[in-house]
């Protein structure tokens, strides 16, 4: 074989090859002397600044974690653990998925027996491994259970419950179908979908736990492939949780769940074994492959406190991708938002993951969205080879101290729920919703004002999109705490866009009125639309034209808003804004002048302008 790189370059064979060596050294000192020197150009550190340039990019999660643009071998925390041993940061498993994959879990939510069959089937068939079935109320009814299930290897294929109040009538049709079909206790896999506590979340109705505790101790002593309860974070998450409060909330349900249990005669280990945790992925990557982690690291404390022993402490995980990032707007980028959820879930060691199908927000899905969803599985498991590394991100100074940070975030929350009186208390009194809407008037601002965007909604929305129609979702549990979506603001103004469009044969229109040649006003005119098309505005732009008089009254437009450089508006704003004969003229970047009403400008309350422009123009949903 001919070495390329020369005979010195064999180790013991000589000088080592010292790669980039014709470049100075690399050091923090002289990457903060790049990093000011950039800041400057952008006038985002004054030339008088003396802290660290790096603080100026430093950004903060809704937990108030700090994200650093760098992270060293400085941040390194030591001792890492193995997978598959305590604290189970690194994983429940020594094996992690290697050779199986996670477990690719397909939610189905339709009430009609042979169609929730005939998905089944075809989930499985097209790679999805076990079944998340919505049965009682409002969903498939439990005399149709085994007509749902017809031609259904249930011993190979787990079904999960989810039944809402009605779990222990759900949970005795499931395990009678596996009795009818002779499947022995002993062979018999599934999760029967008790969450009391969760429904409780979701309706504001309060529900004993000692019901589950005698379901949980039946199931034990005979089925012991079988899990009783489902830990459900997604109320939590759903509600405008951050990552913390989410988990916080979890393992405080989840600690309620375990005083039951063991108050019902199980021990500790036992009670353990019957809990499977739901939390949300979310297209946050790293904090979802962080919390995962977290979340492993905090039951492992949880349980060792509680005595049970170590080979009994690791956490069994379901992650979800978030419903609260769909869009029902440009439905397809879900597809882009499930697929980096899936991957994070993945890589942060989550058992069994589902991911909603990108029309999951608008209705039922179809075949094709279905087929997509158990793909985006198949590809990073079998092509991306994903199952193939235990605990991929083990090791990188970033995840390893977000994990440590998100870790003691959601302890504090933890600990905050336990001393209030649990987490029933938490529920019954309003405290922890108050600090989830808190938490969520946050992102709505930040939402609002498109700091945190959401791409094909406020940010390059397309007006033009042909609407995706689907059959509607069943009714979802309501009356506790709230669904939240991020883009349902948005999507607000878009409907109340078409119903005008509907009445009027044309959209509320906007008249960008261009200062200068095209060069100079492409980037403000550019913001402009794309800010107005989020409100479902149309974007009027003339482009060149010596007539700005002329085009806007040809335009139909009753607003204009101004588009140019800081110079050009110096030059020609208040003489434009007093020829153009608008009801209101605004202005694209900031700055006064006499006959402008308002500015556009990265970092406005684009919807509080949108709220605004659609009172004015009488666009109403």
């Amino acid at each position: 074989m001919t070495n390329l790189a020369g005979p010195e370059s064999v180790p013991g064979s000589g000088p080592e090859l010292a790669l980039a060596a014709e470049f100075p050294a690399a050091d923090r000192g002289r990457w903060q002397e790049l990093v000011a020197g950039v800041l400057r150009k952008s006038g985002r550190l004054p030339e008088d600044f003396t802290g660290a340039p790096e603080s100026k990019l430093v950004t903060r999660t809704y937990d108030g974690i700090e994200i650093q643009p760098l992270y060293t071998a400085e941040d390194e925390l030591g001792a890492l653990g193995f997978p598959g041993l305590p604290p189970f940061v690194r994983g429940a498993r020594p094996e992690g998925v290697i050779g199986t994959g996670w477990d690719v879990r397909v939610r189905h939510l339709r009430a009609d027996a042979k169609a929730v069959n005939a998905a089944i089937l075809a989930d499985l068939e097209g790679g999805a491994s076990s079944v998340w079935l919505r049965v009682g109320d409002d969903a498939l009814p439990l005399s149709a259970l085994a007509d749902a299930l017809n031609d259904v290897y249930v011993e190979l294929a787990p079904v999960v419950l989810d039944a809402g109040a009605g779990y222990e009538a759900a949970a005795q049709a499931l395990l009678d179908l596996f009795a009818e079909r002779e499947i022995p206790a002993s062979e018999v896999v599934g999760t029967l979908g008790a969450d009391p506590i969760g429904t409780t979340a979701r309706t504001g109705e309060a529900l004993p736990l000692a019901p589950v505790a005698e379901l949980a101790a039946r199931v034990a002593a005979k089925h012991p492939k079988v899990r009783t309860v489902v830990v459900d974070g997604l109320p939590f998450h759903e509600a405008g949780g951050a990552d913390a409060q989410e988990l916080g909330a979890t393992i405080a349900a989840g600690v309620a769940y375990l005083r039951a249990l063991t108050k019902g005669g199980l021990t500790v280990a036992q009670a353990a074994a019957q809990l499977e945790f739901r939390l949300a992925a979310t297209a946050d990557q790293f904090l979802t492959i962080a919390k995962l982690r977290a979340a492993r690291r905090l039951w492992d404390r949880v349980l060792e406190v509680s005595g049970a022993p170590a080979a009994t402490r690791g956490m069994h995980q379901h992650a979800v991708t978030s419903p609260t990032m769909l869009t029902q707007r440009d439905p397809w980028v879900n597809m882009l938002r499930t697929t980096v959820a899936c991957f994070a879930a993945g890589v942060g060691g989550a058992d069994a993951v589902t991911v909603l199908p990108f029309d999951a927000a608008i209705g039922l899905p179809d075949a094709f969205s279905a087929r997509i969803a158990r793909n985006t599985n198949a590809v990073l498991i079998e092509e991306s080879k994903l199952g193939s590394v235990v605990d991929p991100a083990g090791g990188s100074w970033y995840v390893e101290k977000l994990t440590d940070e998100l870790a003691e975030a959601a302890w504090r929350e933890f600990t905050a729920i336990e001393a209030r009186g649990g987490i029933e208390a938490e529920l019954a009194s309003g405290a922890l919703a108050g600090r989830l809407a808190e938490t969520w008037d946050k992102r709505a601002k930040r939402l609002g004002t498109r700091r945190d965007p959401i791409t094909g909604v406020s940010e390059f929305p397309n007006l033009a999109e042909k609407p995706v129609s689907r059959e509607p979702l069943p009714v979802l549990p309501e009356g506790g705490l709230p669904r939240h979506r991020y883009a349902e603001a948005y999507e607000k103004l878009r409907d109340a866009s078409d119903a005008y469009l509907a009445e009027h044969g044309e959209r509320p229109k906007i008249f960008l009125a261009t200062l200068g040649p095209v060069a100079a006003h492409t980037a403000r005119a550019g913001f402009a639309a794309n800010l107005f098309q989020a409100g479902g505005l149309e974007a009027v732009n003339p482009g060149a034209t010596d007539d700005l008089p002329g085009a806007f009254r040809e335009s139909g437009a009753r607003i204009a808003c101004l588009c140019g450089t800081d110079a050009a508006y110096e030059e020609q704003a208040v003489a434009v804004a007093a020829s153009l004969g608008a009801e209101t003229v605004l202005l694209a970047g900031k700055g006064n002048y006499d006959g402008v009403a308002g500015n556009v400008y990265a970092g406005c309350d684009a919807l509080e302008v949108l709220a605004g422009l659609h009172a004015q123009l009488g666009v109403s949903a």
